[in-house]
């Protein structure tokens, strides 16, 4: 499995690493076959909107590539969804099969399309901007509809991922991720 991260400037650093620290932890504990994962932008380097400096890997790969796009939020991501060469360049993961936001990053993936006729969730701040994105807002800590998943505000972004790991693999090895991440708050969605 492939992921990319989508990493941009003034994002929120939680939003995405709650959510990859659990993911990574299936190519860690071998639970997914041919794990692996980049982390992409338009630029070569990011500034999230706490002043941190990130180097990017990947700039503008052709996101086809990939098994499944995560999408963080932050404030940027309200003017994001109008920049033209950025949603071309996310229109790229039309086909990827599992699509993954958490907070804000929600309203690229509407933007996007990818959330038309879907159920979603955003930070609580914004589901009047996700509105128009998709069928219906629904106010929980994360959603799913079909591939599609969805979390809420900054720290969903740690139960987002343990769910995505359990979708994807099983709830013991959620379970053991959950552990390994000393986090108590995380039911298993599934017995």
């Amino acid at each position: 499995m492939r992921i990319a991260f989508i990493l941009f400037d003034q994002m929120t650093t939680l939003d995405f690493a709650g959510f990859y620290e659990a993911v990574t932890w299936m190519g860690i504990l071998n639970a997914k076959e041919k794990m692996s994962w980049d982390f992409c932008s338009n630029k070569e380097q990011i500034t999230d909107d706490r002043g941190l400096t990130m180097k990017i890997d990947r700039v503008l790969p052709d996101l086809s590539d990939y098994d499944l796009l995560f999408i963080p939020g932050g404030f940027s991501t309200r003017q994001l969804r109008y920049d033209t060469e950025f949603m071309a360049w996310i229109h790229t993961a039309q086909n990827v099969e599992y699509k993954v936001s958490v907070c804000t990053g929600a309203l690229i993936l509407g933007a996007a399309g990818y959330l038309h006729e879907r159920k979603a969730t955003t930070n609580p701040s914004a589901y009047e901007l996700l509105a128009p994105y998709c069928s219906e807002v629904v106010k929980a800590r994360y959603v799913r509809d079909g591939n599609v998943f969805t979390g809420g505000g900054v720290s969903a972004s740690i139960d987002l991922g343990l769910y995505v790991v359990e979708t994807l693999t099983s709830s013991e090895i959620a379970r053991k991720i959950q552990e390994k991440m000393d986090y108590p708050y995380y039911t298993a969605a599934r017995s």
